[in-house]
């Protein structure tokens, strides 16, 4: 049966760790009727943490799809994890989704995963709403969190709901229900319906003056994207419900302004409010952009998609679930029909792909279906080539997206077989996982034969190493983790490489003349400063050749020159912030040749990296550690300690929170020792943030 595209939601669920995402998300699926019963974080019971390491540890690893209904919507949802370690999975869900709900704790405010998740957002052009949650904790500042959210986060957050009163239910102001500022009615849930209900009452006398000044602050957002809004309100007329609707509406689309609603999760205030606005304000597939491409064969020549069940077929694998059985290749559908049991073409790889069988995902149960049209997230069974990031689309309407993009991993640990039985048996295993987890890496050392594998951060191989251990029965030695160091170069030299050789009886000859040069900054600082993605490239080769020589020898050169640039240093760490200019060289009439040229291109190369010297680079992590005061000292002193540079502190509410800048080398351990540091009471988050001049002492263990 045809459904309505204007009808569907396609979100996510995305925020710092420990704002309430899983939890908020629960209450949603309860109150749209898709469970009998709300699961809790605690005890391992929900819906979207279903895998067996997740209810272990109380977090979200892996971004879970589940489809419900609402009012007249159908809302494909998506829950993110919140630690950064995980990052691949917002990033992932982020560029398939239409809308997102970004949520925050009250008591912490904008966190350093805020601010991350919020970026990637911006990245992918989502239109968002922001959900201020736990307004029932001590130490919950409803509007510190919103003026936040502007200075920290550059949004225009719009409240379209204020609490009323705020903190834990032993204070006589205590958080127990809203105040609807479209609306104008106070809007409480009572228990015995568990949240379900909204029981409206006309706004309390007491209340009255400060809901009129945030329904004017409201009104004054909105005046600049509507004139008929402006006209009543200047006139001082009644203004209909369905207009201040409407002009939200618009709004969010368009990304000029976050509505912030309030509530929390855990003790079902408010949701039912977050699902309307869903409904109301955030896109669905027609109100967003057709999706663009190129033609495979013609990368030059832009192509549209439109989200039209009539349009040739076109979807993005976002997720691989990787399984002995066969692949669950999770797949947003952007336009067209797919139907199972056909064929669809993958125009990166070159490659038909067999449909064999289409599922609608709900968390970690499924449902066969027989087609699905655009506007569908939906998994596929029976791809063989595709991976995270490949089109799919119709063999004869070839269309190629842009993939997703990833950051470089940071940290590495070795794992060795016990047997050479379980060597084999490892090596399947890693690339399952691979094809999983596309932050992922695993290979063999060529110096020690070690089986080296990598990832975003300690939780990261951490949990890889439960799942080796418990969930394949894998018999191996882990060994401690270590950084994963880049190289540099330290000067700018102009050097010339020749050729000068006999290959079965050919005189060869060439010479390449290039200039390399380092292209990223010199301290830490500036390296943060910079704010370079980790995914973009960070080595380059121009050709300045000219005429000077024949064009397919420039090639020739290029090409080693740009291989050269992806391998490794003088010390052995792959390469970046490195600028290769193709000067020129000399060519000879009769005994020089591609292969020549390629070879003086090597040689020039290497010459080039001994006489520019190397300068090791470290990942620099950008951490955020919210401590009590009394604490406060002992924290910065271990920073110090950790070569670390402080670069803000700033109080929040009875916390101080440190921004720091310090190397991964330094912070194995590091949520242990500050929990010592602290008997418990200070917590602390860390990010990726750049690659940073590591210290001499560290650079020469590796001279050696």
């Amino acid at each position: 049966m045809a459904r309505n595209l204007a009808d569907i939601r396609n979100i996510g669920i995305i925020a710092h760790i420990d704002a309430g995402k899983t939890t908020l998300t629960e209450r949603m699926l309860f109150y749209a009727g898709n469970i009998h019963r709300m699961g809790d974080v605690d005890k391992g019971t929900t819906t979207t943490d279903f895998d067996p390491e997740e209810q272990e540890r109380g977090i979200t690893i892996y971004a879970a799809c589940v489809t419900f209904p609402w009012r007249d919507c159908t809302i494909n949802l998506i829950d993110t994890p919140g630690h950064v370690d995980f990052t691949a999975e917002v990033e992932r869900s982020l560029r398939v989704l239409d809308g997102a709900v970004v949520v925050f704790s009250a008591r912490e405010g904008v966190e350093a995963q805020s601010e991350t998740v919020w970026r990637q957002a911006d990245r992918h052009h989502v239109p968002r709403l922001a959900f201020i949650n736990k307004l029932d904790r001590e130490g919950a500042d409803f509007f510190g969190t919103i003026e936040e959210i502007r200075t920290r986060l550059e949004a225009n957050p719009v409240p379209i709901q204020i609490p009323v009163g705020l903190g834990p239910p032993h204070l006589p102001d205590r958080f127990r229900g809203l105040i609807d500022l479209v609306r104008m009615k106070q809007v409480t849930f009572p228990a015995e319906t568990q949240g379900r209900e909204e029981l409206l009452e006309e706004i309390p006398a007491e209340l009255l003056d400060d809901a009129t000044e945030w329904r004017n602050k409201l009104l004054e957002a909105l005046y600049d994207y509507s004139n008929e809004l402006m006209e009543l309100g200047l006139a001082e007329e009644p203004i209909p419900e369905e207009l201040l609707h409407r002009v939200l509406r618009e709004a969010t689309i368009s990304r000029k302004i976050v509505p912030v609603l309030c509530g929390t999760a855990l003790d079902r205030i408010g949701i039912p409010p977050v699902l309307d606005s869903v409904a109301r304000y955030l896109p669905s597939p027609l109100d967003v952009p057709p999706v663009e491409g190129v033609d495979p064969k013609k990368p030059e020549k832009k192509l549209i998609r439109k989200p039209d069940p009539s349009e040739p077929f076109c979807g993005l694998v976002f997720k691989i679930l990787a399984d002995k059985h066969g692949d669950l290749a999770f797949v947003r559908v952007y336009s067209g029909t797919l139907k199972s049991n056909t064929r669809a073409y993958n125009p990166g790889k070159d490659e038909k792909e067999n449909i064999a069988q289409l599922w609608h995902i709900q968390a970690d149960d499924r449902k066969q279906v027989d087609q699905v049209e655009a506007g569908d997230i939906i998994g596929i069974i029976g791809l063989r080539h595709s991976i995270t990031g490949d089109t799919l689309c119709e063999v004869k309407e070839p269309i190629l997206l842009e993939t997703i993009r990833f950051p470089d991993t940071v940290i590495s640990m070795a794992i060795e077989p016990e047997t050479s039985a379980e060597r084999k048996k490892l090596g399947d295993v890693l690339e399952m996982l691979k094809r999983q987890d596309p932050t992922f890496r695993a290979g063999d050392s060529g110096e020690t034969g070690q089986t080296i594998i990598s990832g975003m951060g300690e939780l990261h191989l951490e949990v890889i190493k439960h799942r080796l251990l418990r969930d394949f029965k894998l018999n191996v030695k882990v060994h401690k983790p270590r950084v994963s160091y880049r190289e540099t170069l330290k000067s700018a030299v102009e050097v010339t490489g020749e050729c000068h050789q006999q290959i079965a009886g050919q005189n060869l000859f060439a010479k390449v003349r290039i200039r390399v040069e380092p292209t990223g900054p010199t301290s830490i600082l500036d390296a943060v400063k910079a704010n370079v993605a980790r995914t973009a490239k960070t080595t380059s080769v121009l050709n300045l050749a000219g005429d000077s020589l024949p064009g397919p020898f420039q090639v020739a050169a290029s090409e080693v020159l740009t291989q050269q640039c992806e391998g490794s240093g003088l010390l052995g760490f792959p390469l970046m912030n490195v600028r290769v200019k193709l000067l020129g060289g000399e060519a000879h009439e009769t005994e020089s040749n591609e292969l020549a040229f390629r070879r003086a291109a090597a040689d020039a190369f290497h010459k080039a990296l001994e006489a520019a010297g190397e300068t090791l680079l470290e990942p620099i992590m950008k951490l955020e550690i919210t401590t009590p005061e009394e604490n406060l000292g002992d924290i910065v002193a271990d920073l110090q300690k950790r070569r670390a540079t402080i670069t803000e502190t700033l109080l929040r509410g009875r916390n101080t929170v440190v921004m720091a800048l310090a190397p991964l080398a330094s912070l194995f351990g590091y949520s242990g020792a500050i929990r010592s540091l602290s008997q418990g009471r200070a917590s602390c988050s860390m990010e990726p943030s750049a690659y940073g001049p590591a210290p001499d002492d560290i650079a020469n263990t590796f001279r050696l």
